[in-house]
Parts: C-alpha cells; structure tokens; sequence
C-alpha cells in the first residue's frame, strides 16, 4: 500500500510494507496515485500519452524502486500468535486522586469503584506476577500509575525496592516509570525518583489559562502554580529520561500555543494528546474539529522546525529498521502483553479498561480466569478499517478502549483518533 501526501510545500510517497519514505514532486505524486500495481517494466502507451518523456522517465525510476523493495510493496501477512508472555504492568497504586480534571477517564481518580490505596504486599505480588508470565522475555516494564500513585509513597519505595531485587535474580531487567500530578512531590520524593525511576510522566497542560481551567484540586484551586516549580526542578535535576504529558480538548484546539508555553516553562520533551470523550461530553472532540486540529498539527510542525529545541513526543517516528509487521500488528498489546493491576489486586486488560468488570481478567491471587473479549485475536489484519489504513503499521490498530468509547466495542476503530493519528504521521515523516 503506498500513500501520497503534501506537506509544507512538499510531496511525499510512503510505502507502508516496507516502511520507505521519498520526497518527489506534484507530478511525481500523481503518478504514483494512477499505477495500479505491481507496475510493468515498460511504461504503458496511456501514461506515454499524457506526460511524455517525463512519464516514461518517471516510471521507470519507479520501476527501479518497485524491483527494490521500496515501491508498492506486497502486503506479507504476519503470523499471529499469542505466547502467552506479558511483558509490562500497569500498576494502580492509587484509585484516588488530589485533583479533579473534568476530562479525566478515570472519575477523578477511582475508576468508578471505591477510592484506595495499594499496600506494599500487593504491590510486591504483582512483580511476582509480572516474573511469572514473563517468560524467555528479559526486559520488563512497571508503571507506577493511578489516580495519583504519590499518594501511596510508601508501596512505590518498597515496590521498586522488590522489583530490583527480583529482577537480578531473575537475570531481568525492569525498566520503572511513574505518572504524577506532582501536587505532593517535595525535595525528597524528587532526588528518590530521579535516582530510581527510569522514566516519569508529568502531567501538565501547557498555559496556566487551559490548564488551570480543567484542573482543580478537591477544594477548587487552581493547580498550575503548586507544580510548576516542582516539576521544573526535577527536570532541571534529570539526567533521565522525562516528558510532559498534557491534555487538549475542544477547548484548545490552539494547543501548538500550550506546546510552546511548556517549551517556556523549561520542558524540552512534550506531549500534547487529543481527549477521548463520549461525543455528548462538553470538551469532546467532534467530527467537525477535525479540519481546525489537522490544520494546527501542520502549524505545530512549522514552529518545531524552526525550534529544535522542542521534542514533540507525537511527531517521532523512526523507519531506520522498518516496520516491524508482526510487532505493528498486534497493536498495544492490551489484554495480552500488558495489563493493569488495581489496589485489590484485580487484572484488566489496561489502564483505561479498569473498573469495568466486564473486561476484568482475574486477579493476583486467583491468576487469570479467562478473557471472552480475547484482545489476542483483535490486531490489524481482524480490523476491517485497518486493512486498507496506509498508516496501520505505524499506529497499530490505535486503542480499544477509545473503540470501546465511541463504537461500543474494541474491534471497530475510533474514527477521529484515526484520522488525527494520520495527520500526525504526515507531519512527522515530512521531517524525515
């Protein structure tokens, strides 16, 4: 499948199977758009007819890059198979929160289900648990998550304790990283996470106005001024891997601004992800936004290019080794090789799937029980939609629990997540 494009002025043609990029020109692309492949060795006398010299040249110079494996590329179907093997954790530490963000998925923090916290033996069983189904996999992964996972402090410190321990009993390696608010980080917890944590997540909105607007604390204020300092400390003390992690709604559809003001405040590396909402929400973003976001997607990239200084998170995306078909095609790997383990130890397919018993998978103490949704046998090649998607190996598949959202079910995918992903590809193989 091959995709063209234009993008600041330039044309594009993306080989989706062999994941090659080439800049070319309008006429170029819109060769490139007529074949119907795979293409013949000689020009047909129709393209001869129409662009002359300059079609018989173009085409062979396709040709050539057909014959090489860069050009209308045959689709090779991966073989799915479950290994049964999970490779990293959600942990919720904490199903409570100290803020209460009108878009949050979460209700404020405890997913619909009493608020609490994990204790330390929970805490310590889901490494064991993570262990357990890892199988030949040396690299692991924990996310330290909730609600707000500083407000169990202590079963972060003594988790992450275990899972290093266990780890190099093991001969595995567990790469830690922790989502905070940052309400309660103090000079301690900031030296303790940027020694020990891997990586962290700091959420943050961008501009004081937007942020401060959805995301007050339990007694109604403003968040923006109580972490701002803290968070530009443990950066400015990082030698980590970090990055900021901010929310845009229907309310600022100018997010390239907030992007920029994070690049302000001192955050080099950013990230500002469109909301997931039912379409009846007052921030959900609606169809009719889509033409204004991609539009602001493309303004976005003409500041990055001027402001190397910026690392946008969604606009990174790397075709050195190729599009790894089997990897792509199972997408996220929610329900299989990822899942999320709550306070009471119970297990879900992900983050964004807890407190719905419906897709609950078992629990730490009684293992897995079955999953009737069976998130194995949903990957690329089952989604309709995907099968004809130039961006499929790039995306995934995108997110079942945005597919549960809108569509009512993980199989059909989010429309407008899809169609915003694509514009984000565009733009970030435009600067390849």
């Amino acid at each position: 499948m091959t995709h063209t494009f234009f993008v600041r002025g330039k044309h594009f043609i993306f080989d989706s199977e062999s994941g090659a990029l080439h800049k070319g020109d309008a006429l170029i692309a819109e060769i490139v758009a007529e074949i119907t492949p795979p293409m013949s060795e000689i020009c047909p006398p129709e393209m001869i007819e129409l662009y002359g010299n300059d079609g018989t040249e173009i085409w062979a110079e396709l040709y050539a890059l057909q014959q090489d494996g860069q050009l209308f590329t045959p689709e090779t179907l991966a073989v799915m198979e479950n290994p049964g093997v999970i490779k990293a954790i959600c942990l919720h530490v904490a199903h409570d929160c100290n803020l209460r963000c009108e878009y949050c998925f979460a209700g404020t923090g405890d997913f619909g289900q009493s608020r609490g916290l994990m204790d330390v033996e929970t805490g310590r069983q889901a490494v064991d648990f993570l262990l357990a189904h890892a199988g030949n996999r040396r690299h692991l992964e924990i996310d330290f998550f909730g609600g707000e996972p500083l407000m169990a402090w202590e079963t972060v410190v003594a988790t992450v304790a275990y899972a290093k321990r266990q780890a190099a009993a093991h001969d595995k390696v567990i790469r830690l990283t922790l989502t905070t608010n940052g309400l309660l980080l103090d000079d301690m917890k900031i030296d303790y996470i940027n020694t020990e944590i891997d990586n962290v997540v700091l959420s943050l909105d961008g501009r004081v106005g937007v942020h401060d607007a959805l995301r007050k604390t339990v007694s109604g204020e403003n968040s923006h001024a109580l972490v701002l300092e803290k968070f530009q400390k443990l950066v400015a003390q990082r030698e980590k891997s970090y990055y900021v992690r901010g929310t845009f709604t229907v309310k600022n559809l100018d997010f390239s601004q907030d992007v920029l003001a994070l690049r302000e405040m001192g955050f080099r590396h950013v990230s500002i992800e469109p909301v997931v909402l039912s379409a009846t929400h007052e921030l959900a973003i609606l169809p009719r936004h889509i033409p204004e976001i991609e539009a602001e997607y493309e303004k976005l990239l003409d500041i990055l290019v001027k402001r190397p200084d910026i690392n946008f998170f969604h606009f990174n995306v790397n075709l050195d080794s190729g599009p790894c078909a089997y990897k792509r095609a199972k997408g996220c790997g929610a329900g299989v090789e990822y899942v999320a383990i709550t306070p009471e130890g119970d297990i879900f397919p992900c983050h964004q799937f807890v407190g719905q018993s419906e897709y609950k998978l078992g629990s730490l103490h009684h293992g897995i029980q079955g999953n009737k949704h069976d998130f194995a046998s949903h990957n690329l090649y089952t989604r309709a939609l995907c099968a004809t998607c130039w961006a499929r190996y790039l995306c995934g598949g995108g997110c079942p629990a945005a597919n549960l959202t809108e569509n009512g079910n993980i199989e059909t995918p989010y429309e407008i997540g899809c169609r915003l992903a694509c514009k984000r590809f565009e733009c970030a193989l435009s600067r390849l």
